[in-house]
């Protein structure tokens, strides 16, 4: 089987999940023996070249793709990577003011239609979580049938991470809080977690892209306040200190406004780190009991999930959940029944 994966232009820019699942997942894939070739724009392939095509992120980011994939006969399938807190009825709603307004005033578009055009147009899409394929099959209309959850996944190696590099490259021990993600994005709630590390004795580490923007601006302001505070800029993911910092830190906090379910929380709880993480999103699928869950919106409900996380002693539970069903050979056998259904279908 080949098969040609199609990641957002700004996807190594940005160095976020999109990427690390689509890389990942490629990795082992070809273990299991598909030929997975990376979609170039300046090549030209001809129509037998793929089997199928595997698009990451359904947004405005990869709706031409998409159309065009149509348009040509080519069959494709697509991690969705898509999620709101507005309700499945709200993005039909939405979907539908949109084809009213098109009629009257030409280029008027939204997110929601072109997510769900990208959707409505596979021959598969494969959400992370039960609660991001709700969305699709309900705000987008997509047949159940076509909708199959693949879990996202981590790699194997944080299980073998050791505290001792951070450690010794940073002066910290434990106990600290640790937060892995992009300081400027207002889903990721940096700003909040600052706030909520104002009032919990224990030195806080921020490891993440710091983007130029004004909520990252706000966010560095607040954090120079807290002297046991302190953000390192972003690490790649092969990166040895990052796995380290996992497996040094007592509490990895996640609190954004939604998550599908945050490889960083899947990486830190294999390490180890107990974790306190955003209920929204699909989160309990991934961690069940093994987390504490907070309110992103409460800076008072964040720290109260830091303290309670803090008082927890470590254990193998959550890292033996994680090993058994979300490493990325997990992710590629799903993928792989996906792409075959998919195949199969008229």
């Amino acid at each position: 089987m080949k098969v040609c994966y199609i990641v957002p232009q700004s996807a190594t820019m940005v160095a976020g999940g999109p990427l690390v699942q689509a890389q990942r997942t490629a990795d082992e894939l070809r273990k299991l023996g598909v030929e997975v070739a990376q979609f170039n724009p300046w090549e030209r392939y001809p129509d037998e070249a793929f089997d199928l095509y595997h698009i990451f992120v359904a947004d405005y980011l990869t709706y031409d793709i998409a159309v065009r994939l149509r348009e040509y006969g080519r069959r494709y399938v697509v991690s969705s990577i898509f999620y709101t807190l507005r309700s499945p009825r709200f993005v039909r709603f939405a979907e539908r003011v949109e084809r009213v307004a098109q009629r009257t005033f030409a280029g008027v578009w939204t997110n929601y239609g072109m997510a769900g055009g990208v959707c409505r147009g596979a021959a598969a899409v494969l959400p992370n979580t039960q609660d991001e394929a709700r969305l699709v099959r309900e705000g987008f209309g997509v047949p159940a049938e076509r909708v199959r959850v693949v879990p996202n996944g981590v790699e194997s190696r944080f299980a073998d991470a050791t505290p001792e590099l951070f450690r010794s490259t940073t002066g910290l021990a434990e106990p600290f809080v640790l937060n892995v993600g992009h300081v400027g994005s207002w889903r990721k709630n940096v700003l909040a977690l600052i706030r909520a590390l104002a009032d919990v004795q224990v030195p806080g580490v921020i490891i993440g892209q710091v983007q130029n923007n004004r909520y990252a601006a706000q966010c560095l302001r607040e954090a120079e306040r807290n002297p046991r505070l302190q953000i390192i800029p972003g690490l790649s993911n092969d990166d040895p200190l990052l796995a380290s910092a996992y497996a040094a830190c007592h509490a990895f906090v996640l609190p954004s406004h939604f998550e599908t379910p945050g490889i960083a929380a899947l990486e830190a709880g294999l390490a180890g780190a107990r974790i306190a993480i955003t209920p929204h999103g699909g989160t309990r699928d991934y961690f069940d009991e093994g987390a504490v869950y907070i309110n992103p919106r409460s800076v008072q409900s964040i720290r109260h999930g830091i303290e309670e996380v803090l008082r927890q002693p470590k254990d193998d539970v959550l890292r033996k959940r994680i090993e058994s069903r979300y490493l990325w050979r997990h992710v590629a056998e799903r993928t792989l029944e996906a792409y075959r259904a998919a195949l199969n279908m008229s």
